[in-house]
């Protein structure tokens, strides 16, 4: 699988470290209980089908990216920096 690094162009997968689901970025808030924080730390979707995921590019420009993707035919269909989402940073 290769990977549109926005930064760096098309890359092979083997130069990134898979994280997740981006349901990563949206954390409870602080003062949640246990029960919210719980759910957020070990309660994942595993769906068939397209999501986005959060890769960090590991030997190349050291940043993290949102990537949309299909479970499915492994089509990618975007790649975009976290940092540059409303509200995100990884």
């Amino acid at each position: 699988m290769r990977l549109p690094c926005p930064l760096c162009g098309l890359r092979d997968r083997r130069e990134f470290y898979y994280y997740g689901s981006e349901d990563y970025l949206d954390r409870p808030a602080p003062e949640a209980g246990i029960a919210a924080w719980d759910d957020h730390l070990h309660l994942r979707a595993n769906p068939a089908g397209v999501t986005r995921d959060l890769w960090y590019h590991e030997t190349g420009c050291a940043q993290w990216l949102r990537v949309t993707r299909s479970t499915v035919t492994h089509e990618i269909f975007s790649a975009e920096l976290v940092a540059g989402l409303k509200g995100g940073a990884a």
